[in-house]
């Protein structure tokens, strides 16, 4: 078996789909640190079923999946294949006959994990499985991994045991007895519950008996009660149905008086009707008359409208026609006005013009003088505020070197107070006392945490169970309604075949049953009853017997037939059941008799009857008979030499036998149902139990967990306090350590700068001194300029306003005159336009008199209208009034008689509802007794003696005193007694199969241990003997073996003893870390020659060695390459040598690993033939 082929996609670094082709036993995989070389080692780790995330270098298990780079984006799922060539068939079992397996695992970012083989989806489990025994696995020797050699090293010897119990072959039954002892806990706690509830179950026997009893009296008594309770209820029917038919008369006697009412009404909804029609054509005329009279006084409105119009426009023209007239002399005053005003304007614009232009130049010459005494001033003024800044800049930087040597001085007391706060600071924090305290919070947080996992596990396990019990509940529960349904569908054909089979037996009226009940025969069998046909032969038997079926079988026939007189009236038969057989000798024929069990003698009935196929075969046989003896043939067709008889039952209708049959097998199917559900209800009941134990104890564990989360997470919140305290106070050491030397530093810093700022301020002081004195002098000269300036610009000031004020002057004389032209203009205009609307306005008031006019005129014709059309109105609205009086008249006359209508439909219906409920309790009591099997006639007519209710209530007081005095009752308290009767006796079974396990387990466990000390033993001396070769091979000399710790070679670990060249023995853990590593490789190489697993892989395991080590470790993994698949992570060079195939891994892309291959033996030839 060899490991074909690695397939990686999203893994890890692995981003891209790879595929790692392993051609040769020896591969070496190559690679800087960090590109991803180990990946392939976690990948096949991962793909065989490691579930731990810190075994995969991870702090979760979807940290496998490619978490993105700078150039890629997380990717949602990884996947991992191994191939393996199988066509030794190492692989045993049912893929013995695969050439190839395929292993596969995908997850997603659900952390959904899914494992496949050979394509198929399969169990975590079922991977593992398939390498038990192989040695290998996610955790076994074949892989060594980074840490695995120091892990192998460091292990205790129980933990080293297992690399031997995997070389040996017996983990998997390490497996099997942790199953068979949970079996074994769980048959013990199972036979534990079942002796408990054995207990109670003899307990309940006891107290069901004596309640059993009692049951019975009470079913005796309450069928009494139900008997006396049926017939005063037969009473009560007889009482209430005199009172029906009384009521019945007074219904229909109301039910005449309403029909008259009916008929009243509907005569006078016809008179109505009439009166509706007059009303109505009395209305439409009075409305056209209305409609006339309004229209008319519409017109009459409206033309005296258009005539209060006409006159409003002609006022309204006059008034316009004055206002226009005033407004055009108004205008030619203000057009002579404007006319004067231009005048004055143009001869004040002559004068003013002269005079400006000699204000001006005089202005001019001011100007200039003004500006030689400002150039004078600026000139001094420059220099005034160089004199100035020069002053202030000094002051400043005095101001601010005294303010800055005071602050050094302040900050230099400061800093020493500071450094006195942070050493009293340190001094107080001191982190080193906490550690202990942590120590001892970690340690009680871990171990609250464990016991809360194994809890949740517990908590877990328990809502499996109770899952599990009530599905089982549930599916039971509905097993048992199916069958109670197929038990009610058996019982109603049951019930429906007794009755048929009934109504023939005793379908002969009461006188024989009173006969038969005399005799002391109600009770016999027929015979019917007490016999058994062959099938197929039915009919025959029914056309043979006939009424004879229905025959009672007694044991004296003298006293029925002495008493035949008694009977008066019916037909009954009788049979003696023991009497003799007949002395007859058949002759070779078969005989119906033949075909038929009896309870009962029939030899006088059915001796001399044979049988026949059919007709053919019957008349041939009728030859040879005499008159006593005849032949039956299977359809019915019954015969002698004499007469013939024929029995054709109804088609598709079975006879009283079949239906005898039928009812047989029904009853065995009852019988078989009411065991089963007996059967269900009782694992129901345990179910139920199971089911409140569960959840009892569910609801326990979950208040333990939540206690056990809430101190736990106590403990990890006072952990983390005190741990982040323990991690302030010592981030604030180190901190005080830093500030202090800063503090130290500043200290020098500013001093030195408060003497350099003494003497600079010494020197500011003496340059201001002198800066002050010159600004004295040029002050004076300063306020001489400005007297001359101020001179120069007072004059310039004289002159300007002075020009200015004449240009103001003639520039508005200029813009009065324009104004008064603009004005003229429009004064103008205005004459013009107002003349020509005075002219429009006088025309349009001459057109409006001739209409006026013309609507007088027709106003006074529509007056005259009116009058005509009020009179005729007046008339019409008189006729409307009479026919609207008639027709209310006849309105209140209907409503009279609905009312009376009603008052008899209410009596009516009162008199129905009274039959109606004396109906309905009839009813009732019909269908009360029907429920209870009962007719209230056969009650009536079998009371006999004068019956009243009142008696019969009596009877049932009495009665019920009775059952009262019984006390409390449980009326399935037989049922149940039968049903735990049952129960216990199956449980005793049950209790007897649980302890047979028990023992069957225990020999199996024992076996186990037998089988699992002789293959340990054999494992250890053969291990031991591969150390003691493999170990000089690698040293070079000396000498190791292997220790048991204990005698018991089922607990016992196991240690290893190393004595390198030159060295006294030694336990591993006192050797060098060199001598460790290659101490442990000779183990794992002496393991892999006892049960050499199909491929090993190497992770950097020669790290620690030196090259003569390296050399000798080389040479052996060479050696054993032969036989066993390598796949070598290294960076020795000498390593790398033996290689065959050399797979290097890079990082090219930041984040993404890829794989080059290179066939060292075509590289060498490559290189030769160059």
């Amino acid at each position: 078996m060899r490991l074909r082929k690695i397939k990686l996609a999203g893994f890890k670094s692995f981003v891209d789909p790879t595929t790692l082709q392993v051609s040769d036993n020896l591969v070496g995989i190559v690679g800087p640190n960090g590109c991803g070389k180990s990946n392939i080692i976690d990948a096949v780790t991962w793909v065989m079923g490691e579930s731990s995330a810190k075994h995969l270098r991870g702090d979760s298990l979807t940290d496998v999946i490619f978490n993105g780079s700078g150039a890629r984006q997380p990717v949602g799922q990884a996947s991992v294949e191994l191939i393996f060539e199988n066509s030794d068939g190492k692989l045993g079992g049912p893929y013995a006959g695969y050439s190839e397996i395929s292993i596969k695992r995908q997850l997603n970012r659900d952390s959904i994990s899914t494992y496949y083989l050979n394509g198929t989806r399969c169990r975590r489990k079922d991977v593992q499985g398939i390498f038990l025994g192989t040695g290998i696995g996610p955790r076994s020797y074949s892989i060594i991994e980074q840490g695995v050699i120091s892990r192998l090293i460091e292990a205790r010897p129980e933990e080293l045991r297992v690399f031997l119990e995997e070389a040996a072959g017996i983990s998997k039954f390490r497996e099997r007895r942790r199953e068979t002892e949970n079996r074994i806990r769980h048959t013990r706690d199972n036979i534990g519950r079942l002796t408990d509830i054995l207990e109670e179950l003899e307990k309940q026997l006891e107290h069901l008996q004596r309640q059993a009893r009692a049951a019975e009296r009470f079913k005796l008594l309450k069928e009494e009660e139900r008997r006396l309770k049926a017939e005063i209820l037969a009473l009560e029917w007889k009482e209430l149905s005199g009172n029906a038919e009384e009521k019945s008369k007074t219904v229909r006697f109301h039910e005449t008086r309403v029909e008259e009412g009916v008929a009243r009404l509907r005569g006078m909804e016809a008179d109505i009707e009439i009166q509706r029609e007059k009303y109505t054509a009395a209305n439409e005329a009075f409305n056209k008359t209305q409609a006339d009279f309004y229209q008319v006084g519409s017109d009459i409105s409206h033309t005296e409208q258009r005539i209060n119009h006409a006159r409003e426009r002609i006022e309204t023209l006059k008034s316009e026609i004055g206002k226009a007239r005033q407004g055009e002399q108004g205008l030619q005053q203000q057009l002579a006005d404007d006319n004067k005003e231009l005048e004055g304007a143009a001869e004040k614009s002559l004068l003013l013009e002269p005079r400006l232009g000699a204000a001006e130049s005089a202005g001019d010459e001011t100007y200039n003088a003004l500006r030689q005494a400002e150039d004078s001033w600026q000139n001094l003024q420059a220099e005034w505020d160089e004199l100035n800044r020069s002053i202030s800049g000094l002051d400043n930087r005095i101001e601010g070197n005294t303010t800055r040597k005071e602050l050094l001085l302040s900050g230099l007391a400061d800093l020493e107070q500071r450094r006195n706060n942070l050493e009293e600071e340190a001094g107080a924090l001191a982190p080193g006392s906490m550690e202990g305290e942590m120590a001892q919070l970690s340690a009680a947080s871990s171990e609250s945490e464990k016991l809360l996992g194994l809890q949740k596990n517990e908590f877990s396990e328990t809502s499996v169970n109770l899952q599990r019990y009530r599905t089982s509940l549930a599916q039971i529960n509905a097993r048992i309604q199916e069958l109670r349904t197929d038990y009610q569908k058996n019982e109603s054909k049951i019930a429906s075949l007794e009755a048929l089979q009934q109504e023939q037996a005793h379908d002969y009226g009461e006188s024989l049953e009173q006969w038969l009940t005399s005799l002391g025969l109600a009770d016999a069998h027929h015979l019917i009853d007490r016999l058994n046909i062959e099938e197929g032969w039915e009919t025959a038997l029914e056309a043979a017997a006939g009424q004879r079926l229905q025959d009672l079988s007694v044991s004296d026939l003298h006293g029925p037939g002495g008493a035949a007189q008694a009977l008066e009236t019916g037909k009954a038969g009788l049979l003696l059941d023991n009497a003799d057989n007949i002395n007859y000798t058949p002759r070779n024929w078969p005989r119906l008799i033949d075909r038929i069990s009896s309870e009962v003698p029939v030899d006088a009935i059915l001796n001399r009857i044979y049988l026949a196929e059919n007709m053919e075969q019957a008349r041939e046989i009728c030859r040879e008979l005499d008159e006593t003896e005849s032949v039956i043939t299977k359809d019915g067709i019954w015969m002698n030499n004499y007469w013939v008889r024929i029995h054709r039952p109804v088609a598709d209708e079975p006879g009283p036998l079949a239906r005898g049959q039928e009812l047989s097998v029904l009853k065995d199917t009852r019988l078989k149902l009411e065991n089963e559900i007996s059967l269900q209800e009782e694992r129901a009941a345990e179910n139920d139990r199971f089911i409140e134990e569960a959840e009892r104890q569910s609801n326990l564990l979950l208040e333990q967990v939540n206690d056990r989360q809430e101190s736990t997470a106590a403990a990890r919140a006072e952990y983390t306090e005190l741990k982040t305290r323990y991690e302030q106070a010592r981030d604030r050491d180190r901190q005080i350590e830093q500030e202090l030397r800063k503090l130290q530093q500043q200290a020098k810093e500013d001093q030195v700068e408060i003497t350099g700022l003494k003497t600079q301020l010494e020197q500011d002081n003496d340059s201001r001194r002198k800066l002050l004195a010159k600004r004295k002098r040029l002050e004076t000269m300063r306020s001489e300029q400005d007297n001359l300036l101020s001179e120069a610009r007072s004059r310039w000031q004289k002159a300007n306003s002075e020009s200015h004020s004449i240009a103001l002057r003639l520039e508005s004389t200029r813009a009065q005159k324009i104004s008064i032209e603009q004005s003229i203009k429009r004064s103008e205009a205005q004459i013009s336009a107002t003349r020509e609307r005075l002219r429009e306005l006088e025309t349009a008031e001459e057109s409006q008199h001739k209409p006026l006019h013309e609507l007088c005129e027709a106003l006074d014709i529509k007056l005259a209208d009116k009058v005509t059309f009020e009179a005729a109105l007046t008339a019409a609205r008189e006729s409307v009034l009479r026919q609207e009086k008639l027709f209310r008249d006849k309105e209140q006359q209907r409503g009279e008689c609905e009312l009376e209508l009603q008052e008899l439909r209410t009596d009516l219906e009162q008199a129905r509802i009274m039959h109606q409920e004396i109906i309905v309790r009839v009813q009732t009591l019909e269908e009360r007794l029907e429920a209870a099997g009962q007719t209230p006639e056969a009650l009536l007519n079998g009371l006999g003696e004068p019956a009243g209710k009142q008696m019969w209530q009596e009877k049932i007081d009495a009665v019920e005193n009775r059952i009262q005095r019984l006390g409390a009752i449980n009326l399935a308290a037989i049922d149940e007694f039968e049903q735990i009767s049952e129960r216990k006796t199956y449980l005793d079974s049950q209790y007897g199969d649980l302890s047979s396990a028990l023992e069957t387990l225990e020999n199996a466990i024992h076996r186990i241990d037998k089988e699992t000390r002789s293959r340990f033993k054999d494992t250890f001396d053969r291990l031991n003997a591969n150390l003691k070769e493999n170990f000089p091979l690698l040293f070079g000399g000396g000498h190791a073996y292997l220790e048991m710790t204990v005698q018991d070679l089922l607990e016992t670990g196991v240690t290893v003893m190393a004595r390198p060249p030159g060295k006294k023995n030694s336990n591993i853990h006192l050797l060098s870390g060199g001598e460790k590593a290659l101490t442990a490789v000779a183990l794992v190489f002496s393991i892999f020659k006892l049960n050499p697993a199909p491929f090993c892989i190497l992770d950097e395991v020669d790290a620690p060695l030196d090259d003569n080590n390296v050399t000798r470790f080389s040479d052996m993994v060479k050696m054993m390459s032969k036989d066993i698949q390598f796949i070598i992570i290294t960076h020795n060079k000498i390593t790398m040598e033996i290689t065959r195939q050399l797979l290097g891994v890079t990082m090219h892309e930041a984040g993404v690993s890829r794989l080059v291959s290179v066939d060292i033996d075509e590289a060498v030839e490559m290189a030769a033939s160059a």
